[in-house]
């Protein structure tokens, strides 16, 4: 066995469709969120994005948008939010046909982890 096989052999990588960012907001940060939104929209013309939920949907316990993109924009569109963000939530995972884990192993978090209601994965 090759070193290099050796060290790479526990570290699959999963074939990634796309990703997910999903800016969280409430009543008080609706209007920041929405120019967040549409700015990251603007700037990266690729990314689609989704509904200003005003109630909580799917897993996300807070009200939420979602930006969807190609895993090519993850290295533009991860620090620009970084940067952009002003104290909101954004909560990015991949899209690897594993929801659970897409969730909750491949998830990261800018702003205050927030508790998923995973069990609707199982």
């Amino acid at each position: 066995m090759s070193q290099q096989h050796s060290v790479t052999s526990g570290f699959a990588q999963p074939e990634l469709q796309g990703y997910h960012s999903h800016v969280y907001f409430d009543a008080d940060t609706f209007e920041q969120a929405q120019a967040l939104c549409l700015a990251a929209q603007a700037t990266f013309p690729e990314l689609v994005m989704g509904r200003m939920h005003q109630r909580p949907v799917g897993p996300h316990p807070d009200w939420s948008c979602q930006l969807a993109y190609a895993p090519a924009l993850l290295n533009k569109v991860l620090p620009w939010l970084a940067v952009h963000r002003q104290g909101l939530t954004v909560f990015t995972h991949p899209i690897s046909g594993d929801d659970l884990r897409d969730h909750r192993d491949y998830a990261i978090w800018m702003g205050s982890i927030r508790p998923l209601d995973l069990s609707i994965f199982k």
